[in-house]
């Protein structure tokens, strides 16, 4: 018997224990989910979507609740972790649900004499997602629910940083009344991940992780012919034009980099400022830096919380020191925020300038509370730097000028393009990667595609 353990970055005690599934049950788990399939699949999309709404309800009505063990597991603020049930969660389910019914309706042709003819949204069958510990709720929300109002079964596997999540969706999935078998959850470990991805049944893999994970992924789906969703991280860069709004740039560059201590795929981790306002940003963004209150979790007034494990924080010193060993200079002294300890998760926030492409803390993902900022002379330097890079998530510029977010936006190399706006995620638009941040799309009435498959009905009325 193989057991998992999950250590709370909050006090360092294991905070939850979970057996890991055997093999029979991983046999059991996958048969369930293809015999319920083949019945959830002639269900009425109204029923489908009662079911789904009111297990949405069910979450939120417990988001307190959520929120306060979901920080003991991830080590988020107490303050903000309510809000991943309460409004991205929600709102994320709520706009698939909305727009399911145009989504999944056969696609009518034109009129042909002595023809009927449509394309049909067909389910998958089996879908494999794989959520992560830092928006647990959030990511697994992008494919789970389209997943089941498509009329698919659901096997999802947590992050062991993580596992009480999934635990929490079965729950309230049962009290919406799905049938059983239609969503279930598992406690894998990497080998059986693995294998699972290769199994027959398994029709549709979503994964959210880091980019060797993703590989991992990609080379277990390899030997069937399954589509793979994977969404992998970034290196987020934002442009600051001398025409912006700099109090509101600040505050939302500031909250983009720390918010989570870093640790989100679409948060801020380099940001380009026009000469012009250069020292004016980067003043603002250190004053409003030491302003955080890092410390326990679990206190009201603590606004940045330990990162995920220890490890993690010592990556993110060393990334760091090492920047500094080139050149970079440091804006913001660990010594003012005192839970930050060598060898810890709490992690003092940190301001870099002095900073080029040479410097790791620039070119490659540090998933903590660390911006580098550099001045640039031009757009056409903005445009090279921020395309500079294996990364293409979301990017962000910071003006008044929309004709000139526009053409800009055309020449960066992104997924998803914010103006005066980043580290969000609108469920109208579709959320995409390119280059080492992933393949494949979720959200948007273009998420419900990677989760069905067309079928032609070509009909010939034959008359005597």
């Amino acid at each position: 018997m193989s057991i998992q353990k999950t250590i709370s970055p909050v006090d360092g005690r294991v905070f939850v224990e979970r057996e890991l599934a055997r093999d029979a049950q991983i046999e059991a788990a996958l048969e369930r989910a293809a015999s319920a399939q083949r019945i959830w699949r002639g269900v009425p999309l109204e029923e489908r979507i009662a079911i789904s709404r009111r297990f949405v309800d069910a979450m939120e009505a417990k988001a307190n609740e959520i929120g306060e063990e979901l920080s003991w597991q991830m080590g988020r603020p107490v303050r903000y972790s309510p809000n991943e049930i309460q409004r991205g969660f929600a709102e994320r389910a709520r706009y698939m649900i909305e727009v399911a019914p145009a989504s999944l309706a056969d696609i009518a042709l034109p009129d042909k004499a002595g023809f009927t003819r449509f394309i049909r949204h067909e389910p998958v069958g089996v879908v494999f997602v794989i959520a992560p510990w830092n928006y647990p709720y959030l990511c697994a929300v992008n494919s789970v629910v389209p997943a089941i109002l498509a009329g698919n079964a659901v096997i999802l596997k947590h992050s062991a940083q993580t596992p009480l999540c999934s635990e929490r969706f079965a729950q309230f999935y049962r009290e919406a009344g799905l049938p059983d078998g239609v969503f279930q959850f598992l406690h894998l470990s990497h080998a059986d991940v693995e294998k699972t991805i290769g199994d027959p049944r398994i029709a549709f893999v979503a994964f959210t992780g880091s980019v060797a994970a993703g590989h991992a992924v990609q080379a277990a789906a390899s030997g069937r012919f399954i589509a793979a969703g994977l969404e992998l991280g970034g290196k987020d860069p934002a442009y600051v034009r001398a025409d912006c709004d700099l109090s509101f740039t600040i505050e939302n560059l500031v909250d983009g980099a720390m918010f989570n201590s870093g640790q989100s795929c679409c948060g801020v981790e380099r940001i380009y400022v026009d000469r012009a306002v250069f020292d004016d940003f980067v003043a603002g963004a250190v004053k409003l830096t030491k302003e955080y209150k890092l410390g326990n979790p679990m206190e009201q007034e603590t606004t940045l919380g330990p990162m995920v494990r220890a490890g993690a924080a010592e990556f993110v010193r060393a990334q760091v020191a090492e920047a500094i060993s080139q050149g970079a200079a440091a804006h913001v002294d660990a010594r003012e925020f005192p839970a930050d300890q060598k060898g810890s998760p709490y992690l003092a926030p940190q301001i870099l300038t002095n900073v080029d492409h040479r410097m790791r803390v620039m070119t490659e993902e540090t998933f903590g509370p660390v911006v580098g900022i550099m001045p640039v002379d031009s757009e056409a330097q903005a445009v090279q730097l921020m395309n500079d890079s294996p990364y293409g998530l979301t990017a962000s510029i910071w003006t008044s000028d929309v004709d000139a977010a526009v053409r800009i936006g055309d020449q960066i190399e992104t997924g998803t393009w914010y103006m005066n706006r980043c580290d969000y995620l609108d469920p109208g638009l579709v959320w995409t990667g390119v280059k080492d941040s992933g393949r494949g799309c979720a959200l948007s009435v273009l998420g419900y595609e990677q989760l069905t498959r067309p079928k032609s009905f070509h009909l010939r009325t034959v008359t005597a």
